[in-house]
């Protein structure tokens, strides 16, 4: 592992994406909580913004992250940015194969992998000429094994945990860090439909914030992700096929 560190929170500049409520506000909290010297807010509607976020103080900026152009802007804008956490996501909550909508899974990869691959493109430059940082990216358990009851998500989310290990090796040289963070169920509206224990955002976003100024290459944030890769290590076809049975669950609910 290489031994770069990466950015303090305190003193750095951030720029989160999908930062209207959620892991994105948490993030956006918790940084400014702990010392950031800014926070760029990423919302898709500059119109639409909730009271939550308007309350942290952040500066909001318009970034539709699928957009070409708002990406192109929002790194004109930040040019003072030193981290990038790229949260922004979907999970259009359908099928792969038997899909009743075929263009979810398009969708899903638009937002989720090809979009942080865009803000890396846009933001790295940035980072690296305000001497440095870190880019963070928010994943899921279901990026570390297939989840058949995460349709497009899954494969989108796995993409984009490869997209920072490759991220990561081209943009060392930069000065740059990439964490990819591992998170399971949390409290948060695209979780909505699942019953039971669920996460704080605002404990994972602390604990992605001291991975990333560790340096520390993939994280997982939290009870569950860290107990899913340990049955993931101990039995993966085990481990594998209870996501599938999920399916045809009539209900999903964590484990206490």
């Amino acid at each position: 592992m290489s031994t770069l560190r990466g950015a303090p929170v305190e003193g750095a500049v951030l720029v989160v994406t999908g930062a209207n409520r959620g892991i994105g506000l948490a993030f956006v909290q918790e940084a400014l909580a702990k010392g950031a010297a800014k926070v760029y807010a990423g919302v898709r509607d500059t119109s639409d913004v909730t009271d939550e976020l308007r309350a942290t103080g952040a500066e909001i900026v318009q970034l539709e992250v699928t957009s070409a152009d708002d990406v192109a802007a929002a790194a004109a804008h930040c040019s003072d940015a030193t981290v990038l956490v790229n949260n922004a996501g979907l999970h259009a909550q359908d099928r792969l194969v038997k899909a009743t909508d075929p263009d979810a899974a398009r969708r899903e990869m638009e937002v989720n992998y090809f979009a942080p691959l865009a803000a890396i493109r846009a933001f790295a430059p940035v980072i690296a000429g305000n001497g440095g940082g870190s880019i963070v990216n928010v994943l899921s358990v279901a990026a570390i094994a297939p989840t058949a009851f995460m349709g497009g998500y899954s494969p989108a989310k796995a993409a984009t945990l490869y997209l920072g290990g490759i991220a990561r090796a081209e943009l060392e040289p930069d000065g740059i860090t990439v964490t990819s963070l591992i998170v399971g169920s949390v409290d948060t509206r695209m979780a909505a439909h699942v019953d039971g224990d669920k996460e704080d955002p605002r404990d994972i976003a602390k604990a992605g914030l001291k991975a990333m100024s560790r340096g520390e290459w993939t994280t997982d944030t939290d009870r569950m992700a860290v107990e899913s890769r340990a049955r993931l290590a101990m039995d993966p076809v085990r481990y594998e096929r209870g996501l599938g049975k999920l399916l045809f669950a009539t209900e999903l609910r964590t484990k206490a």
